[in-house]
C-alpha cells in the first residue's frame, strides 16, 4: 500500500512539474515572438520613412548608411508588401494596412510579366496575403491574371516552368520555382481553372525525378534539352560548386514540397519533404544553433557566412511540417524552429531604428558575384515575420 501510495505521489509530482515546465515554455515563446512582432512592426514604419516613391526595399548598406531599393519587376518585389500584411494582421494598426495596400499596388503592372518565372513571390506574397486579409476582389483578379502570365513560361514537353531567359542554358530550371508553386495551386482554387493546379504538379513530380540526389540534396540549376525535353547536367549558380548544396536553395525545396503536401495531400510529397528534413537537420555542416552557412559544402566552414534568410525559410517549413508529422518527427521539427526563432531574436536581430529597417542581419544573397553579402534581404524577413505568425497561429493557441 505505501509503494503505491509512495508512486501514485510520484507520478502527481512528475506530471505537476511537467505541466509547470510546458506552460513556462509556452509563456516564453508567447513573450518573444510578441516582442518580434512589435519590434518589427516599428522596423517597418522606420523603413517607410526611408523609401523613395515608387520603390521598393531590397537590402540595406551599412557602410554608407543608405537603403538599397529596386522596382517592381526585381523578383524580391513582393516581400515588403507581404510582411507589411503580416504585421497588420497582427497589429491591426491601420497605419500599416495603409502602407500593405499603397506597396501592394505598386505591383499591379506585373501581372502581365511574361519575362520571370518569379511572379509567385512577386503577386501572391503581396496580393495573395492581401486577399486572404481582405478579401479585395480587384486582389484575386490581378493574381489570376498572374498566374496566366506564369503558365506561359511552361512547357509541357519538359515538365517544368522555365526559370531564365539565358544564354548560357537551353531552358533552366532553378530549385527556387518550387516556391512559386503555391501561386498556381490557390490560383486553380479562386479561377476553377485547373490547368495551374496540374502545372504545379508536373512541374513538382519533374523536380522530384531530375533535381534532387539520392542524398535529398538538390542541385540549383537543371539545364533541359528543348527538342527532347530531358536533362541535360545539374548545375549551381548561386552555390559554392555544381555538386554542393546551396543552403537557401535546399531551404526553398523543402518549403515547396512541405506546401505541395498541404495542396495536394499527396502522401509522396510529405515523404519528401520529411526526408529534405533529414537531410537538412542531420547534416554534419548544420551549426548548433542551426543557422546555415551559405553553403553546406563551403569549402570554409566554418570560417564563412551564415544565412538568415535560409534558417528562415526552413523555419517556416518546419513549422507547417510539424503540423502534418507524427509525434516524434513534429517534436524534432519544433525543437529545431524554436532553436532557429530564438537564435535569429538575438544575435541576427537588428536594434529599433537601425539596419535601414530591416529586421534581420547577416543574410546572404549571391556570394560566387559578390552581391548581397552578410546583408539584411527583404525575404529573411518576410519568412521571419511569417514563421512568427505561424508559430503564434498554430502553437500559441
Amino acid at each position: 500500500m505505501y509503494i503505491r501510495k509512495t508512486f501514485c505521489l510520484f507520478v502527481i509530482l512528475f506530471t505537476g512539474l511537467f505541466a509547470c515546465s510546458q506552460q513556462s515554455s509556452t509563456q516564453e515563446m508567447r513573450k518573444l515572438i510578441d516582442e518580434n512582432l512589435q519590434l518589427a512592426a516599428k522596423q517597418y514604419k522606420y523603413m517607410q520613412k526611408l523609401l523613395p516613391a515608387g520603390k521598393v526595399p531590397r537590402s540595406y548598406d551599412s557602410v554608407k548608411n543608405e537603403l538599397i531599393t529596386s522596382g517592381t519587376d526585381w523578383w524580391c518585389s513582393g516581400f515588403y508588401p507581404g510582411t507589411l500584411w503580416y504585421l497588420y494582421e497582427y497589429t491591426k494598426d491601420e497605419s500599416l494596412k495603409a502602407e500593405a495596400t499603397r506597396s501592394t499596388a505598386l505591383l499591379e503592372k506585373e501581372k502581365n510579366n511574361t519575362g520571370t518565372h518569379d511572379l509567385g513571390f512577386m503577386l501572391y506574397c503581396s496580393y495573395g496575403n492581401g486577399y486572404r486579409i481582405t478579401k479585395n476582389k480587384s486582389y484575386k483578379d490581378v493574381m489570376i491574371t498572374g498566374a496566366r502570365s506564369l503558365s506561359t513560361r511552361f512547357d509541357p514537353l519538359i515538365g517544368c516552368i522555365q526559370s531564365w531567359n539565358s544564354n548560357r542554358w537551353q531552358f533552366p530550371v532553378i530549385v527556387d520555382n518550387m516556391m512559386n508553386l503555391e501561386f498556381l495551386c490557390e490560383m486553380t482554387k479562386l479561377s476553377v481553372d485547373p490547368s495551374f493546379n496540374k502545372i504545379a504538379i508536373t512541374h513538382a513530380n519533374t523536380t522530384i525525378k531530375n533535381h534532387y540526389r539520392d542524398d535529398y540534396s538538390s542541385y540549383h540549376v537543371i539545364d533541359y534539352d528543348t527538342v527532347t525535353g530531358k536533362k541535360i547536367k545539374g548545375y549551381t549558380a548561386q552555390g559554392a560548386f555544381d555538386e554542393s548544396a546551396w543552403a537557401r536553395g535546399q531551404s526553398w525545396g523543402f518549403y515547396g514540397f512541405v506546401m505541395m503536401y498541404r495542396e495536394t495531400k499527396k502522401p509522396e510529397y510529405l515523404s519528401f519533404a520529411q526526408n529534405i528534413a533529414q537531410f537538412l537537420l542531420h547534416h554534419k555542416n548544420m551549426p548548433a544553433d542551426k543557422i546555415p552557412f551559405w553553403d553546406y559544402n563551403a569549402a570554409d566552414i566554418p570560417n564563412t557566412y551564415r544565412d538568415a534568410s535560409a534558417a528562415s525559410i526552413m523555419c517556416s517549413a518546419l513549422l507547417e511540417l510539424a503540423q502534418y508529422s507524427n509525434e516524434k518527427l513534429k517534436k524534432e521539427y519544433l525543437d529545431v524552429a524554436i532553436t532557429i526563432i530564438k537564435n535569429l531574436s538575438s544575435s541576427y536581430r537588428a536594434a529599433v531604428n537601425t539596419n535601414g529597417g530591416f529586421i534581420l542581419k547577416h543574410g546572404v544573397g549571391h556570394l560566387p558575384a559578390k552581391s548581397e553579402v552578410d546583408v539584411p534581404l527583404t525575404y529573411a524577413d518576410y519568412y521571419f515575420v511569417e514563421s512568427l505568425m505561424r508559430y503564434k497561429k498554430w502553437y500559441l493557441k
